[in-house]
């Protein structure tokens, strides 16, 4: 792994020094890496969760390499839409993950900061800012963004409109999810198909975007059947294999290709063990660099994250025959909207289901919305019996992360976990 790391620090380098002049060398890192995952996987990791990673590298690999093959959006964007016109959807937060890997973010966060941005903006989005501010990443034809679940969407993408000229289309998500809430929604979703018509000049196919719906529903149910099979068999993985099952339910949602994945999954899991140790379900971010984290968590017999809620952050059967107002339903329902009680009750559900022995809330640095509800949610957990652990950190700056302080505390939860199970053994 030294050539790796000798690239990273290499192309790391040379963006500082010519930020307009490294995205070929960027570019080169992430096919290589897609080469990588498929020649040369994880040994650790089940077969299940490699295909994931590679198939996630391919994504991003394949995309960047290709003009026009591509759009921005944020994670809630509608890719079921994007898809039916041949084009994918990279959202900038998953992106800077991936800007990470070279280790860019501190220096695109400062840049972003230096040129005028708001150091209270999350820092996936300075990440993104910073990158594109910089030159160091080519732009597209266009870009589209839903006001879900965070305040600076708009702000981001009308930035970028402003400063590189991509224009974008705002979804604005009603909190409310009576029928005209899910009328409005849903009218400007057809809007978006057909803004989509003119930008890529291929016409639009309903047919299209029904059968992804289709595909989407079994792909949910087979997720959920995953969820179940994962509370109960030893599955190796890591914390990033969480992220990239993230990327998958909102970037590759509705192609046969990731339902086949998931389907791969459930055959593969029932082969390994029972797992006889502490079953965690993850909510919010997956700071994926985290090292404690990763000590904790990666390929561990003791301890396994089950599920997170933002892998399935809804749970609903889309209706196929009226795919526009089925996927307004999605967004408006997702547990990322309206007041965090929405959020608490759905995590609930998820809980009752799975029967987690401890639920983990990792609190992003920058994220008002995840901060204000984790006492409500531990509340919640609490009256059922399920002990919550809350961790203050960034998804993607090192820098706003206390390593020392999180695995302090992740280390005296673990243990009360262990002491916990103990006594219930001898009770």
């Amino acid at each position: 792994m030294w050539i790796a790391d000798k690239y990273i620090q290499y192309v790391k380098d040379q963006t500082i020094q010519h930020p307009g002049e490294t995205w070929d060398k960027i570019l080169l890192g992430f096919k290589a890496n897609k080469l990588r995952t498929r020649l040369l996987p994880k040994k650790n990791l089940s077969k299940g969760y490699q295909k994931v990673e590679t198939m996630m590298m391919s994504l991003v690999a394949d995309s960047l390499g290709k003009q026009n093959s591509y759009i921005w959006g944020n994670i809630f964007a509608p890719c079921e839409i994007v898809q039916c016109f041949g084009v994918n959807t990279l959202s900038i937060e998953t992106l800077s993950c991936y800007f990470s890997g070279y280790h860019l973010e501190d220096y695109f966060i400062d840049y972003a900061q230096n040129e005028g941005i708001a150091p209270t903006l999350c820092s996936y989005h300075k990440t993104f800012v910073g990158a594109i501010d910089s030159g160091a990443v080519p732009v597209p034809k266009y870009a589209a963004t839903t006001s879900l679940s965070c305040d600076g969407n708009l702000n981001t993408f009308r930035y970028l409109e402003k400063k590189k000229g991509v224009p974008f289309t705002f979804l604005d998500v009603p909190y409310g999810d009576d029928a005209d809430s899910v009328d409005y929604l849903a009218e400007q979703l057809k809007q978006f198909a057909k803004e989509l018509e003119k930008r890529f000049e291929v016409k639009f196919d309903i047919g299209k975007l029904r059968e992804a719906l289709r595909i989407e529903n079994e792909t949910r149910k087979e997720l959920v059947r995953f969820f179940d099979l994962q509370s109960r068999h030893y599955y190796p993985g890591e914390l990033i294999s969480h992220l990239y099952m993230m990327m998958g339910m909102h970037l590759k949602i509705g192609t046969r290709e990731f339902l086949e994945l998931i389907q791969f999954m459930n055959r593969e899991i029932q082969t390994y063990p029972k797992f006889e140790g502490k079953k965690i379900l993850w909510i919010h971010l997956l700071p994926f660099y985290q090292e404690s984290l990763q000590q904790y968590f990666n390929g561990s017999q003791d301890y396994q994250i089950i599920a997170s809620d933002i892998i399935l952050d809804y749970m609903e059967e889309l209706d196929v025959e009226r795919p526009f107002h089925a996927l307004s339903r999605k967004i408006i329902h997702n547990l990322y909207n309206g007041s965090y009680s929405h959020k608490a009750e759905m995590v609930e559900r998820l809980a009752d289901r799975l029967r987690p022995d401890a639920v983990i809330q990792f609190c992003h640095w920058g994220c008002k919305q995840s901060s204000g509800g984790s006492v409500l949610l531990k509340e919640r957990m609490q009256d059922r019996g399920i002990p919550m652990l809350i961790l203050d950190g960034d998804g993607i700056d090192r820098r706003n992360s206390h390593d020392g302080q999180i695995k302090t505390r992740l280390e005296a939860f673990l243990e009360m976990l262990q002491t916990k199970g103990e006594e219930s053994v001898i009770c």
